[in-house]
């Protein structure tokens, strides 16, 4: 049973980056209208084929566009969350029924459950109020944190502990938080980025070629009065600023995440912890060579799919570091 449930585990993480990828792949390939009702497709189960049903679509929906391809690719993406949102719910209700096992933990699956219902409902919010950035971004801070949660379990039931502590590492548990905290914001900013299509807006390195000046307030503008906002609707020089905030505090979480993984490296002892900080380190050095290569070939979308799931595996690395750190013998 124990086997069986870790095994369920790791076939969850594996289903939620599935998931993560092909939520990119929609929002990237500008398919996240493909389908403007949920949890159907213009009012069916699945994607309207024979003649009648386009026709009825399009009678129902006379704003929208129907696009065969698009609307596919939203239905899968919601095909795949719907079976990680059942197999979270299996996962919860296996862990209440051996809660008596304090091997088995049950608070984390619980919060898993709590997360995906609500990242179900932000599902349906980004549809329904036609892809409103904020709540855009937060589906994708979502999507990050059930991965973040699955690996905490997954870690809770198979990492062992460290022999001796490794004390010296241990020291900088704080610090690690810090560089996960710096990496959140930049994730955080490159949803932003996202949800507001600013990332044709900043050509050329390292700064942008336009001549508008950079603008803080108008990065954290939030554009509440539109019926529509694909494909972005704040200013020009609004985006380029997002766009320009995210390359700067890259550049930000590059030198805080060197630093502190340099730190930790120099006074731990365990091969485990050591073995963390190089995953960390070459993550992180895969992450800025592919945001270089996406702004040099201009946002080719097989590039900025791997930039965000590189993001996600890097989150992944850090918060296996942390744990580690964290651990007790």
């Amino acid at each position: 049973m124990y086997k069986n449930y870790k095994n369920l585990v790791l076939i969850t993480g594996l289903l939620a980056l599935i998931v993560v990828a092909l939520g990119a792949y929609t929002r990237l390939s500008d398919a996240g209208l493909g389908c403007p009702d949920w949890p159907g497709c213009y009012g069916f189960l699945t994607v309207p084929k024979h003649e009648a049903d386009i026709a009825l679509a399009t009678q129902s929906y006379p704003d929208m566009m129907f696009e065969t391809a698009k609307a596919w690719k939203e239905m899968i993406h919601r095909y795949f969350a719907g079976a990680l949102g059942l197999l979270i719910l299996g996962l919860f209700v296996l862990a209440f029924l051996k809660r008596q096992y304090p091997t088995t933990p049950v608070k984390l699956p619980l919060a898993l459950l709590l997360l995906v219902m609500f990242q179900a409902a932000l599902g349906m919010w980004t549809v329904t109020m036609n892809l409103q950035p904020l709540i855009v971004m937060g589906h994708l801070l979502g999507g990050f944190s059930i991965l973040s949660l699955i690996t905490l379990l997954y870690l809770r039931l198979t990492a062992k502990p460290i022999m001796g502590g490794d004390s010296g590492a241990k020291r900088y548990f704080g610090l690690s938080l810090v560089a996960l905290s710096v990496l959140i914001i930049q994730i955080a900013l490159g949803g932003w980025l996202a949800a507001n299509y600013a990332a044709p807006h900043c050509s050329g390195l390292p700064l942008c070629n336009y001549a508008q000046p950079f603008s803080l307030s108008s990065v954290f503008q939030l554009p509440l009065e539109h019926s529509n906002y694909e494909f972005g609707v704040l200013s020009q020089q609004a985006r380029m600023s997002i766009h320009l905030l995210h390359r700067i505090w890259a550049l930000v979480t590059c030198i805080v995440l060197a630093l502190i993984m340099w730190k930790i490296y120099s006074q731990a002892y365990s091969k485990k912890i050591k073995n963390c900080v190089v995953s960390v380190l070459l993550v992180l050095l895969c992450q800025i060579s592919l945001g270089l290569i996406l702004v040099h070939l201009y946002i080719p979308l097989g590039v900025a799919l791997a930039h965000n799931l590189m993001a996600a595996i890097l989150l992944l690395s850090m918060v296996k570091l942390c744990y580690y750190l964290k651990s007790r013998t």
